[in-house]
């Protein structure tokens, strides 16, 4: 199983978010390029990074921070947040990401979605965001009525990456993954889930691993020093 450390980016900071709400925000260093760097020294195979500004003004704000990240690293970094036309997609993928996490826009218009899977496939990952097993849209300011499975089932149809679910209420909180859920997901596709939210300790990523998740994100708990990421690495190679 993948550990993707979190860098959620607002401003040009490292930040982490409770639950999503931009009014509870912690800043957890103002080099992102530096932070990346430290998770890879580290171990770190690959890196998650997070434009939170663009998730919710739906356009693509950190770049210059983004570009700077995927300068410093060699390993692959996936982006989330404010990608929502062809042209930002074309921009991120020049910049060097390895592949793309879209979430709003494909739930949104799942014509532009296909179009978009069929000019860069393989290159893109769903990002489904879900409060009480409903899809959360617009950095999680809307929740619709789709449930995250039925959501994640459609779209599994199209040449996607991954599937990215996170479960907003355990996000940011440490209070531990919604493991049934997460393995809900996983068994209800035939493409890679990575979990995200919660992850806290080690036996957290050993019991994903163990229900067959392809990845986890983290966050919170590795910059609040709680969690090793060289414990996390050893907890999902375990399985």
């Amino acid at each position: 199983m993948e550990v993707w450390p979190a860098i959620d980016l607002r401003g040009g900071n490292c930040v982490r978010l409770l639950q999503g709400d931009y009014g509870r925000e912690t800043v957890f260093g103002n080099d992102p390029a530096a932070m990346a760097r430290r998770w890879v020294a580290q171990g770190a195979s690959c890196l998650h990074l997070v434009d939170l500004d663009g998730a919710r003004d739906g356009r693509s704000v950190n770049q210059a921070a983004i570009a700077a990240i995927v300068q410093a690293v060699s390993v692959p970094c996936e982006l989330g947040g404010g990608i929502r036309d062809r042209e930002t997609i074309q921009q991120m993928l020049d910049l060097g990401l390895t592949r793309l996490v879209i979430g709003t826009k494909a739930l949104k218009d799942p014509s532009w979605f296909h179009e978009m899977c069929s000019a860069f496939p393989g290159r893109l990952a769903v990002g489904i965001d879900a409060r009480d097993g409903r899809v959360a849209t617009d950095g999680w300011l809307s929740v619709s009525d789709v449930p995250a499975v039925q959501l994640a089932q459609e779209i599994s149809r199209e040449p996607i990456a991954a599937i990215i679910y996170t479960d907003i209420a355990r996000d940011g909180m440490m209070n531990g993954p919604n493991f049934e859920a997460m393995e809900q997901m996983q068994r209800a596709v035939g493409v890679p889930v990575v979990a995200s939210g919660g992850v806290t300790t080690a036996e957290d990523v050993r019991q994903l691993a163990q229900r067959g998740l392809a990845g986890c994100i983290i966050g919170r708990t590795l910059y609040e020093g709680k969690l090793t990421l060289a414990s996390a690495l050893a907890a999902a190679a375990a399985t």
